[in-house]
């Protein structure tokens, strides 16, 4: 269960837009095996103008809840700092708590020498610096998976993503497979179904184990990410979005979905 909420944690593709606008939030329901509610999921755009340049920080919590919250407490946050102008990721922490063990990393992006440095708080000669693969701009897994309500593909057709795990930076392609109709505690939605896969490098991690990823977007004009999923040879995870906030009016005007802010574009020296 505890590796289950830290793939949806961290599991963030440079684009025109960012996978969320300032303002938004979505808070899914995460369920496993027998347990319905064991955890939740709360991802929220802010924007952050504290360093005299603008910037969007995308934070995602992740929590057990209900009796797994007993048995198994995991509470974990990643912190994605994205440039208010470029956004390109700049800056991706993450920290979390499992029982006994506590985890603390931090990942700053050098983009002029294609690499990344990996600090470890925790264990430090895990440390490292390691190389940006491809054109895209990095994120993280469910980063990434959000990033497609963006994009404009149909049943058939694919793209690629640079997506980060810890002190990895790996090469996905996301296939859109399917329409399909959802129904959940929201409503009902006509969604498009992407699906995740190691094809360009060799498959590492639950990739390489044979776990499958999906994600449904609904095609109306939020295009929201209303269900991520993961199968597991033991049984699948399944976080299903049960609470959104729309960005402010002006924000909505500014942009498309998930598109970059007005206050962003009026930045720019």
């Amino acid at each position: 269960m505890r590796l289950l909420l830290f793939l949806f944690t961290v599991l963030p593709v440079c684009a025109a837009q960012l996978p969320l606008r300032v303002g938004e939030m979505l808070t899914y329901s995460v369920g496993w095996g027998i347990f319905p509610h064991a955890g939740e999921i709360r991802i929220a755009a802010t924007a952050d103008t504290s360093d005299q340049k603008p910037e969007v920080v995308i934070t995602t919590i992740t929590s057990t809840r209900g009796f797994l919250g007993r048995v198994f407490p995991f509470e974990a946050r990643a912190d994605s700092v994205f440039d208010g102008i470029t956004n390109r990721m700049i800056i991706h922490t993450e920290k979390s708590f499992s029982g006994k063990k506590t985890t603390s990393s931090v990942l700053q992006f050098d983009y002029e020498k294609s690499t990344a440095a990996y600090t470890d708080m925790v264990e430090a000669q895990k440390s490292q610096t390691v190389a940006i693969p491809g054109p895209d701009h990095p994120q993280d897994l469910i980063g990434s998976l959000i990033q497609t309500r963006t994009w404009d593909l149909k049943p058939g057709e694919s793209r690629d993503a640079n997506v980060i795990f810890e002190n990895e930076i790996y090469q996905l392609t996301i296939h859109a497979m399917r329409y399909e109709k959802l129904r959940t505690s929201l409503g009902t939605f006509n969604t498009l179904v992407f699906e995740p896969r190691m094809e360009k490098t060799p498959p590492k991690g639950m990739f390489k184990r044979g776990s499958n990823v999906h994600v449904w977007i609904s095609q109306d004009g939020e295009r929201l990410p209303v269900r991520f999923e993961v199968d597991f040879k033991f049984g699948a995870g399944v976080a299903t979005l049960t609470g959104y906030e729309s960005p402010p009016p002006s924000k909505v005007m500014a942009s498309g979905p998930a598109g970059a802010s007005e206050d962003a574009k009026n930045s720019r020296p």
